[in-house]
C-alpha cells in the first residue's frame, strides 16, 4: 500500500513561528527558491529558537546536534522578496534524537508552502557520541509538542 499524497497544513499546526527574509540570491534560474535553500532555513528557524532560548551555545556548549535524517515535500513556490514564517513543532523527542518538523508559509498565507522534517541526535561535541538531551533542552523542546 502506498503512503497517501503529503498535503500542506494549516498554520494551527506549529505553536511557534520565526519570520526568515529571503534573499536576491535564493531564486534560483526558473525565478523562485531554490530547493536547497529550504532546508537551510529548517536549520535557521529551529538552531535560532534554541539559540534564544538559552539552550544551544554553538561557540562552548557541550552538546549539540547532528542530522541525521532530514525531507521536505513542496506545495507552492516562494521567491524573492517574500518573507518566510517558518512554523516550527517537536514531533517526537527521544532520549538523545528530536525530530522537528518545520512548515514554512509565505508570509500571510493560511497553508504551507513546503514543509518537512528533521532529525537531530545530540552528542557529545568531543567524543560524537549520543548523550542524554540536557534538561534545559528537553524542558524548551516540550513546549513544541
Amino acid at each position: 500500500m502506498t503512503a497517501p499524497k503529503p498535503q500542506p497544513e494549516a498554520r494551527s499546526a506549529y505553536p511557534v513561528f520565526r519570520p526568515i527574509t529571503t534573499r536576491w540570491m535564493d531564486n534560483d534560474a526558473y525565478g523562485h527558491v531554490n530547493n536547497v535553500v529550504y532546508y537551510s532555513w529548517f536549520d535557521t528557524a529551529v538552531n535560532a529558537f534554541l539559540i534564544e532560548h538559552g539552550v544551544l551555545d554553538i561557540h562552548h556548549g557541550e552538546t549539540i546536534g547532528l542530522v541525521v535524517e532530514t525531507q521536505c515535500n513542496y506545495f507552492a513556490p516562494l521567491a524573492f522578496p517574500q518573507t518566510v514564517e517558518a512554523g516550527i513543532r517537536v514531533a517526537q523527542l527521544g532520549e538523545s534524537s528530536v525530530r522537528y518538523e518545520v512548515g514554512l508559509f509565505a508570509q500571510g498565507a493560511p497553508l504551507t508552502a513546503a514543509r518537512g522534517h528533521f532529525i537531530h541526535v545530540y552528542v557529545d561535541k568531543a567524543s560524537r557520541r549520543p548523550v542524554r538531551l540536557p534538561a534545559p533542552l528537553k524542558t524548551v523542546l516540550e513546549t513544541l509538542t
